[in-house]
């Protein structure tokens, strides 16, 4: 890993479901490993921007001992493309948006569950329109890709 700190940006589409869930799972993972990293997260939407993360989630979360609340959601800046080593899409909408808003600056926009080593599935769902097992399962997923994560970046 570089001797600087490195950021990474988790991108969804409201940023109160997926993103901020991954960034705080990513955030304690790296920390228990003893990895500087620096993360954040935003949605390529703008409906829920100042809003705290879902509360479905929040209690998922917290389920597992990862701590929501101070979660403010925002949008996705042009600037994040030069801000961040790193911007991972939750899944392949949000890539085609941050594809289509990236010309040519910066880095490029990647998906998530393969840039942290997963095969399956490609794409972290959306738990939103969904029951509570969604959420449950999403912090699940989120683990796994954290752990994905932690270990590509030691690679790395």
């Amino acid at each position: 890993m570089p001797d600087r700190t490195v950021s990474i940006l988790f991108v969804c589409l409201g940023n109160i479901c997926r993103s901020p869930l991954v960034e705080a799972v990513a955030r304690q993972r790296c920390k228990n490993a003893g990895l500087d990293v620096a993360f954040a997260s935003c949605g390529t939407g703008h409906w829920h921007v100042g809003k705290g993360a879902d509360p479905r989630m929040v209690r998922a979360a917290a389920a597992l001992g990862y701590d929501l609340s101070p979660h403010r959601a925002r949008q996705f800046a042009s600037s994040d493309f030069t801000r961040h080593d790193w911007v991972l899409a939750m899944d392949n909408d949000n890539l085609q948006s941050l594809v289509s808003a990236h010309r040519g600056q910066g880095v490029e926009p990647q998906p998530f569950l393969p840039w942290a080593g997963l095969s399956s599935p490609h794409e972290f769902p959306d738990p939103y329109y969904g029951d509570a097992g969604g959420f449950a399962q999403a912090v699940a997923l989120a683990e796994r890709a954290a752990d994905g994560l932690v270990a590509r970046l030691r690679h790395d």
